[in-house]
C-alpha cells in the first residue's frame, strides 16, 4: 500500500507538483492502479519461446558482434565534451530532494 511519502517520492522522480491536499488522493489512486495492473498475474498465458515461434528478426545482419569491442571507442571519447579518462561525464539529472 502505497503512502503519502511514496507518493512524494514518486512525484519527485517523475519532476511533478503535487499539491499537499491532493496526496492522500492520489495514494489511493495508486493503489487502485497497483491492484489493477495485479490482476495481470491471474493470466495463464503459454508462451511460445523458441525462435522460429517470433515474428522479430534482424535480416541485415546475423547476431552477433558486428565490430570488436572499443573500435570507436578512441573517436566517441575525443567528440565528448566532459571526460574522465574513458569514461564519459554527464550532468547528473535525477535527484532524491
Amino acid at each position: 500500500m502505497a503512502d503519502i511519502e511514496d507518493v512524494k517520492k514518486l512525484a519527485a522522480l517523475a519532476r511533478i507538483n503535487i499539491p499537499e491536499d491532493k496526496l492522500a488522493e492520489r495514494a489511493a489512486e495508486f493503489d487502485r492502479i497497483v491492484s489493477y495492473i495485479g490482476q495481470l498475474d491471474e493470466l495463464n498465458i503459454q508462451i511460445d519461446t523458441t525462435p522460429e515461434a517470433s515474428a522479430l528478426r534482424n535480416v541485415f545482419r546475423e547476431d552477433g558482434e558486428p565490430t570488436p569491442s572499443g573500435t570507436w571507442t578512441e573517436k566517441l571519447v575525443a567528440h565528448f565534451p566532459k571526460k574522465e579518462g574513458n569514461h564519459l561525464s554527464v550532468k547528473k539529472i535525477i535527484s532524491y530532494d
